[in-house]
C-alpha cells in the first residue's frame, strides 16, 4: 500500500507543478545575500581591524572582549573557561549569565589571533546577515516555496530592521542564522515530514523507521539547539516560544493527526534532548548551579511602543526626521527597536492572511508572526490612541511568568517576528502564482511586484563608521616591564564598567592585562537580582573615572572611599593613561606613592595588597 501524504502536505488549493531550480540559481541568490551584506558593513571593511559601526560602542568592545578571551583560551590548548576573574576581579563573572558568544569565539580563534577581535566582528556582522537569510532561504525552499519567493522572504528575514538594529553591537541577536535551522528541524520532528520531493510524511511507514527518522532528526535539533545556546542564549528561547505557537497552530489546524505523530514526535524530542544534554549539561550547571548565579523577580512588565510597527528608523533608507528621532531615543536604545515592519508589508501580510488562510503553511507562518510581534508589546495594558488595551489580551502577559522570561526583553520577539512575515510573505506569493505556466508574464510578475513594494520600506542603510579607540602608547610595554604573574589583578584607570569600556577594548587588543578589575557585565545582587554592576566598589571606579575626565579637587570622603575599595580590590599594580601631573595623577600618589614608572601616556604603581606576602 502507498504512503498516504500528511495533511500538512496538502495545499487548500492545486498548485502548479514547481520546476526545479539549478544550483546556479541558488548560487546567484546565496550571491546577493552576500553582495547585500557587503554593501552593509562596507566602511567597516575598509579598515577592518580599526574601524566598528557607529551605534552601541560599549556592546562592541565588550563583544572584542568576548572574542580575545576565548582566542586566548583556545591559544593556550583548552576551553574557555565559564567562570572567570579574567574580568570583574575580585569577584569574577560567570559567562554564563552574560552574552559571551562562546562558541562563535571558539571558531573565531584564528581570525582573532592573527588579525584582531575587530576583525573577528566584523567577519560575524557581514556572515549574519547573509547567513540568516541564506537559512531562512533553504527552510523555505525545503518546506515548498519557490526558488524566487523563499528569496524574498529570506531577504526580509536577512535584512530586517530587526537585524539591522540588533547588529549595532548585539552580535549574540544578529547572528541569527540558527533559528529557522531549529524550526525546521522541530517542525520535522513533529510532523514526520523530510522535504517537499524527497519522501513524504511518516504515515503508512513501519512504526520503527518513523521512530528511528524521528530520532535521527531530534538528534540534529538538539546539536542545533545546543550550538545556539552557546551562542546566544536568549535567541533559543525566543526560537522556542516561536516553535511553540507554530507546532500549535498546525496541530490545532489538524487534531486527528496529533496521536497518530505523537509517539514519534515524543521519540524525537527526547533524542533531542539527549544531545543538548551531553553536550550542554555542564554549562548550564555551571549557569543555575554555580558560583554567582542570578535569579530575576518580574518587577512589573515590559510595555513595547506599538509605533514602532510602522515608524523606520533612520537605518532604513525611507525614513522620517521624526521617526528616526523617536527611534534613536528610545528609552533602552536603538539597538532595542526591533519591530518595524511598515504598514505596505503589514497590509500584504493581512491580506494574505486572509485569502489564503486555508493554506495551512500560510495560517501557520501568519499567527506565528502576529503572536510574535504581539509578545514584542510585553504583558502589560496599552494606550493605543486613547483606547487602553488590558495586558491580558497580549500573549507575553501569559509567558512572563515562566522560568527564564523574566530575563528577556520582549521586543526582541521581533527578530523571529521578522523571520515568519518573511515565511507568509513566500507562501503567499506562491499562492497566487496562475494555475498555468503559459499565463502571460505580467500575471505572473504582479505579485512579485506587490511584495516588491511591500518590502521596499525595509530596504537599510549601510553602516556608519568610527575608529576604534587606540591602544595608548606604553601600554603594552608597561605590562612587559611589570612581568605579572597570570592570576595577578591589575586596577587600570579609566576603570572598565558599563559606560566606560575603553580599557576593556584595550585589553581585547593586547590580551593585556590577564585579570582586570571592574568591567561592563552582569553579576547578580545579594537577592541574585542581576545587575551591571561590580558591587559596593563601583562608587569608587566612577569617582576615580571622573576626577581623571573633569580634574576636579578630591577630597576626604573621597579619600576614604577610593582608600576602601583599594583594600577590597588588593590589585597587584595600578595602570592609568593619564597626564603626570594631572589631579588624579597627584590623588593616587598620595594614596600608592610615586609611580614606579612612566611609559608613553601610561603610569604605572605597583602595589602590594595589605596581607600579601
Amino acid at each position: 500500500m502507498d504512503a498516504v501524504p500528511s495533511t500538512i502536505e496538502q495545499p487548500a488549493v492545486a498548485e502548479p507543478a514547481r520546476p526545479r531550480d539549478s544550483p546556479a540559481a541558488r548560487l546567484v541568490v546565496l550571491g546577493c545575500y552576500l553582495l547585500g551584506a557587503v554593501a552593509m558593513t562596507g566602511r567597516l571593511w575598509l579598515d577592518p581591524a580599526g574601524r566598528m559601526q557607529v551605534g552601541d560602542r560599549p556592546d562592541v568592545n565588550l563583544f572584542a572582549w568576548f572574542l580575545r578571551y576565548s582566542a586566548t583560551a583556545i591559544g593556550h590548548g583548552h576551553l574557555p573557561a565559564l567562570f572567570t576573574t579574567a574580568l570583574g576581579a575580585p569577584r569574577g563573572v560567570n559567562l554564563m549569565w552574560n552574552t559571551a558568544f562562546l562558541l562563535p569565539g571558539i571558531l573565531l580563534t584564528p581570525v582573532t589571533l592573527l588579525a584582531g577581535p575587530q576583525v573577528s566582528l566584523t567577519l560575524v556582522l557581514t556572515l549574519s546577515f547573509a547567513g540568516s537569510a541564506a537559512a531562512l532561504f533553504w527552510v523555505l525552499r525545503r518546506w515548498g516555496a519557490s526558488l524566487p519567493a523563499a528569496a524574498v522572504g529570506g531577504a526580509v528575514y536577512g535584512f530586517s530592521p530587526a537585524l539591522v538594529n540588533s547588529g549595532l553591537g548585539h552580535y549574540q541577536l544578529v547572528f541569527a542564522v540558527l533559528p529557522p535551522l531549529i524550526i525546521d528541524a522541530l517542525l520535522r520532528v513533529v510532523t514526520g515530514r523530510q522535504a517537499v520531493g524527497r519522501g513524504r510524511a511518516d504515515q503508512g511507514r513501519q512504526p520503527s523507521r518513523t521512530i528511528r527518522g524521528a530520532v535521527r532528526t531530534g538528534a540534529w535539533l538538539g546539536l542545533l539547539a545546543a550550538a545556539q545556546l552557546l551562542t546566544g542564549e536568549e535567541l533559543l528561547v525566543y526560537t522556542a516560544v516561536a516553535g511553540l505557537f507554530l507546532v500549535g497552530v498546525i496541530a490545532f489546524s489538524h487534531p486527528r493527526l496529533v496521536p497518530e505523530r505523537a509517539g514519534a514526535a515524543a521519540a524525537g524530542l527526547l533524542s533531542g534532548a539527549a544531545v543538548m544534554a551531553l553536550i550542554c549539561g555542564y554549562p548550564l550547571w555551571v549557569q543555575f548551579r554555580g558560583p554567582l548565579r542570578e535569579h530575576s523577580f518580574l518587577h512589573g512588565s515590559f510595555t513595547g511602543n506599538p509605533a514602532f510597527f510602522v515608524d523606520p528608523s533612520g537605518n532604513v533608507l525611507f525614513h522620517s526626521a521624526a521617526s528616526a528621532y523617536a527611534a534613536a531615543h528610545y528609552y533602552r536604545g536603538l539597538p532595542e527597536v526591533l519591530t518595524y515592519l511598515g504598514w505596505p508589508l503589514i497590509a500584504v501580510l493581512v491580506a494574505a492572511a486572509v485569502c489564503f488562510w486555508r493554506d495551512v503553511k500560510v495560517r501557520a507562518t501568519a499567527v506565528t508572526c502576529a503572536l510574535l510581534e504581539l509578545c514584542s508589546l510585553g504583558g502589560a495594558p496599552l494606550s493605543i490612541g486613547g483606547f487602553r488595551l488590558s495586558g491580558s489580551f497580549l500573549p507575553y502577559h501569559w509567558l512572563q511568568g515562566l522560568p527564564t522570561m523574566a530575563q528577556v526583553l520582549p521586543g526582541r520577539f521581533g527578530i523571529l517576528g521578522a523571520g515568519a512575515a518573511g515565511a507568509v510573505l513566500a507562501f503567499s506569493l506562491d499562492r497566487t502564482r496562475p494555475a498555468t505556466v503559459r499565463a502571460c508574464v505580467w500575471r505572473r510578475s504582479i505579485p512579485f511586484a506587490v511584495a516588491a513594494l511591500a518590502v521596499v520600506p525595509l530596504i537599510p542603510l549601510p553602516y556608519h563608521s568610527a575608529r576604534v579607540s587606540a591602544v595608548p602608547a606604553g601600554w603594552q610595554a608597561s605590562f612587559t616591564r611589570l612581568r605579572l604573574p597570570p592570576d595577578a589583578r591589575v586596577l587600570m584607570i579609566p576603570v572598565p564598567l558599563v559606560s566606560w569600556t575603553v580599557s576593556m577594548r584595550w585589553q581585547a587588543d593586547t590580551g593585556e592585562p590577564a585579570s582586570m578589575i571592574g568591567g561592563y557585565f552582569s553579576a547578580p545582587e545579594p537577592d541574585g537580582e542581576p545587575l551591571f554592576t561590580i558591587g559596593p566598589t563601583e562608587r569608587a571606579a566612577v569617582y576615580l573615572n571622573q576626577l581623571r575626565l573633569t580634574g576636579g579637587r578630591p577630597s576626604l570622603a573621597s579619600t576614604d572611599l577610593v582608600r576602601s575599595a583599594l583594600a577590597d580590590w588588593r590589585p597587584a599594580a595600578v595602570v592609568a593613561v593619564i597626564r603626570p601631573r594631572s589631579r588624579l595623577a597627584r590623588f593616587l600618589a598620595s594614596l600608592l606613592g610615586p609611580p614606579a614608572f612612566r611609559v608613553g601616556r601610561v603610569l604605572v604603581w605597583r602595589h602590594t595588597p595589605p596581607g600579601a606576602g
